[in-house]
């Protein structure tokens, strides 16, 4: 299949609205709409087809309260590590959309994924964990065609977050995502907005 202007259109459109989003509406994601992203998600690439990715969606409200704990647990760790005014920037941020965002998924990379039979990893095994990254983009940007927003929460501890779900040990924690409805549109990042960082241009490097 010929792809044309038109797609490539909705596509750049599709990356210029996508934002890391921390402000949502508390409304109910559709299952319909959490059924197609999953779909979506499975038309990722991945390194030797091992398709990593394990996906647990967090539904109880005891468990997100203890995520939501340790987030803000590290969250205050984190901040020891600014001084003065940019300590205060840092504290302002809303870093996270734990309380509010309707869906919560921790999606892990499978180390001991069979699938694929080790194939193109073999010296380089943190490919499995590229892949995760990949299945967590097509996610990313197949919600926001949806019209759903997503938060990557970082700050927190991935034994911790394993222990809490009682994961197997094969599975390391590669990003807890929030979705939901945003309570705001915007083409602007964030942290611009906020002042705290500016995209600065990546050149390509020609040998």
């Amino acid at each position: 299949m010929d792809l044309t202007d038109h797609h490539r259109t909705a596509l750049e459109e599709i990356l210029t609205w996508r934002r890391d989003v921390r402000h949502f509406r508390p409304d109910p994601v559709d299952p319909a709409v959490l059924d197609r992203l999953k779909r979506r998600m499975e038309l990722s690439p991945s390194v030797g087809n091992a398709r990593p990715w394990r996906v647990v969606q967090v539904e109880s409200p005891g468990v997100r309260t203890r995520i939501a704990d340790n987030f803000e647990a590290c969250n205050a760790r984190a901040a020891k590590a600014y001084d003065g005014s940019t300590m205060s920037d840092y504290l302002a941020l809303k870093l996270a959309g734990l309380r509010e965002a309707p869906v919560h998924l921790a999606i892990f990379t499978d180390t001991g994924a069979e699938e694929g039979r080790g194939l193109g990893r073999q010296t380089m095994p943190e490919t499995l964990a590229y892949s995760t990254v990949m299945a967590i983009h097509t996610l990313w940007l197949a919600a926001r065609a949806e019209n759903i927003g997503v938060g990557w929460v970082s700050i927190l501890e991935p034994d911790t977050v394993s222990a809490i779900l009682q994961t197997p040990e094969s599975w390391s924690l590669t990003g807890y995502l929030c979705l939901g409805h945003a309570e705001m549109q915007d083409d602007t990042p964030l942290l611009h907005s906020t002042g705290w960082q500016r995209n600065t241009r990546t050149d390509w490097q020609v040998v």
